[in-house]
């Protein structure tokens, strides 16, 4: 087989789902990523959605934690859970916000720069993982694609009716 030729997927379409074949083929690629990236991000002590909120933090600094909700499109709940799970860690510390006293801000910790480094290389193996053998003009493709894709959705989900 060569490389431009597509690959049957490693799980097969059930019949219902062939209406919506790019949705079902974004479900099984989504829960395999995530199932290894929680592997990976298990072999430095982190829980998958953990190294984003770290990301971050190391790329912007402190944070209140209702704007890492908001960039991270979370909800509060996880949110404070995650918060919980990386102080505990040693990775974040959480503090006043100087600005609005009903606010908190974390901050990363020391401990936690030395695990950026970890996560980088966590990614970049999770990335070589998902590209393999592709070349450099498909990688741009596809990340157009993805993104057009994700575009789509977020759109999509603005014409959504709320929850009852």
């Amino acid at each position: 087989m060569s490389q431009s030729e597509p690959q049957s997927p490693t799980v097969p379409v059930p019949a219902s789902a062939q209406v919506g074949p790019i949705s079902h083929a974004i479900f099984r690629v989504a829960r395999l990523h995530r199932m290894i990236a929680g592997q990976l991000l298990r072999r430095v002590g982190l829980h998958l959605g953990q190294e984003l909120v770290m990301m971050q933090l190391w790329e912007a600094g402190s944070q209140r934690q209702t704007d890492l909700v908001r960039l991270l499109d979370s909800d509060a709940a996880t949110m404070t859970r995650t918060i919980k799970r990386l102080e505990h860690a040693g990775f974040v510390r959480r503090r006043p916000c100087p600005g609005d006293r009903r606010a908190t801000l974390i901050e990363p910790t020391a401990a936690s720069h030395a695990l950026r480094r970890q996560v980088e290389e966590v990614w970049s193996e999770l990335e070589a993982g998902v590209v393999g053998d592709l070349p450099l003009d498909e990688r741009a493709v596809t990340l157009r694609v993805l993104e057009r894709l994700e575009s789509n959705l977020a759109h999509a989900t603005v014409a959504l009716p709320e929850d009852d």
